[in-house]
């Protein structure tokens, strides 16, 4: 049932709606920054390495905070705290515009402002999440998850289209001022709703005490629980190869396309229409009805179908198809993982589990990052120029030149990614995680 709001505020689904269309407006915003800074950059360097640090300075304080975030988030209300994550990334957006109208802006400012947007974000999903969990029936998860892979994959649409054709009237700052406008709209929703406080649960008030035990209890949570810890090392092990072919994406696009920002906008546009139309799909479809399915067979095809489409292709109308591909995927993969441990983890603990669970998934990344750098520039690009030492062997398969040793690092990386997804069947604990764990809602709750 859902709970009643002692204010006569929205609840239930209807307010997980006026939530989601909150953050979809404000996805529109930053998707149109995230599109025009790395163009930015680019123009700028001519280099992966810049643009691999941006990523860098994102995530490195996401995961490395998350921890702590998941306990801070437990211990609060999950709408103050995803209205704290809004707040924070839409400062460091206006300092941003404001080096920017004073014509200081430096490439390492938009590091700094990667720095506090990554600490910030990594509230808004354990909290996110958490109150999904409380706000809706676990049968509606799996649809839960699809509408907000939709918003984000949506917004990706629009964004491209938008910001290719704006940035040459507008620039970054007008970019920046529009971000800055539809960041509101998510505060303005959440402040419009109501979100339930999660029941207490055996398992969870067990657990509570300092700060310090109940930052570790996510760790000790997963790591008793062979199965959450088998999923994630599936997605450690996916987003570590994966992240090294995606950081250079964009100036592979550039690279091959003479710098052309409409090609580039068209081609991430492609990919967010399959984002939109893996997002309906899971709405609708709510996922397999055996979410491990979802899980592993997603990497596969992800590997296959996408990245080596995307590193074997020569235009922008192949690229396009390899990212709708693997756009319409991640939905599915997600959602399917998402709806597995809404399900069997209980709400009062899923701040602190779910920080935990993003930070093993996404441990490997800044090495992964760090990885592309020299592995492009340095490595593959040389040796698949003219007359260099692999372009007799693969060029062939990737062509020559300018962009082919970043399509190089996507062929290897999607063979490698389809073995990660089909080894998870080799194990019981990860092929058999739905029936090995309870679901939460058969847990002990406190009374009172």
């Amino acid at each position: 049932m859902t709970p009643s709001s002692p204010t006569n505020q929205p609840t239930g689904m209807r307010a997980f709606l006026i939530m989601w269309l909150g953050q979809f407006i404000s996805f529109i915003g930053s998707a149109m920054t995230g599109f025009a800074i790395p163009i930015y950059i680019f123009g700028e360097t001519q280099r992966v390495r810049e643009l691999a640090l941006l990523n860098l300075a994102f995530i490195l304080p996401l995961i490395l905070m998350s921890p702590f975030a998941g306990t801070i988030v437990d211990r609060h209300s999950r709408k103050l705290m995803m209205i704290v994550s809004d707040l924070g990334a839409g400062v460091s957006t206006i300092i941003v515009l404001l080096l920017i109208s004073f014509d200081q802006l430096e490439i390492w400012h938009l590091i700094i402002a990667n720095i506090i947007n990554g600490t910030f974000q990594s509230f808004q999903w354990p909290a996110y999440s958490a109150a999904i969990s409380v706000m809706i029936p676990k049968e509606q998860y799996g649809r839960a998850h699809g509408l907000t892979t939709l918003s984000e994959a949506g917004s990706g649409i629009f964004a491209p289209i938008l910001a290719g054709t704006l940035l040459g009237f507008i620039g970054l700052r007008g970019i920046l001022i529009i971000d800055i406008i539809t960041f509101s709209f998510a505060v303005g929703a959440l402040l419009l709703i109501h979100i339930p406080t999660p029941p207490r649960t055996v398992e969870g008030q067990k657990e509570s005490g300092s700060f310090w035990r109940e930052t570790g209890y996510g760790f000790r949570y997963i790591w008793q629980r062979p199965s959450l810890l088998g999923l994630q090392l599936v997605f450690l092990s996916g987003n570590f190869i994966s992240s090294i072919a995606w950081t250079t994406v964009a100036a592979m696009i550039l690279f091959r396309t003479n710098e052309n920002a409409q090609l580039f906008a068209w081609t991430m546009a492609a990919g967010s229409v399959g984002g939109v139309a893996g997002g309906v799909l899971m709405s609708a479809w709510g996922g397999p009805k055996r979410r491990v399915h979802g899980v592993l067979l997603g990497w596969v095809a992800s590997g296959l179908g996408s990245m080596v489409l995307m590193g074997m292709g020569r235009v922008w109308p192949v690229w396009a198809a390899a990212l709708f591909i693997s756009s319409l995927l991640i939905p599915i993969v997600n959602g399917s993982n998402q709806a597995i441990w809404q399900a069997k983890v209980a709400p009062d603990v899923q701040g602190r589990v779910f920080s935990v669970r993003r930070l093993i998934a996404w441990a490997s990344n800044p090495l992964a990052t760090l990885l592309a750098i020299p592995l492009a520039d340095h490595l593959l690009e040389p040796a698949m120029r003219e007359g260099g030492a692999l372009q007799p062997v693969f060029g062939w398969l990737v062509g020559v030149g300018p962009g082919s040793g970043m399509a190089l690092l996507f062929v290897f990386g999607g063979i490698l990614i389809a073995f990660v997804g089909l080894g998870g069947y080799l194990f019981p604990v990860v092929r058999n995680a739905e029936d090995i764990l309870p679901d939460h809602d058969a847990m002990e709750r406190v009374e009172g």
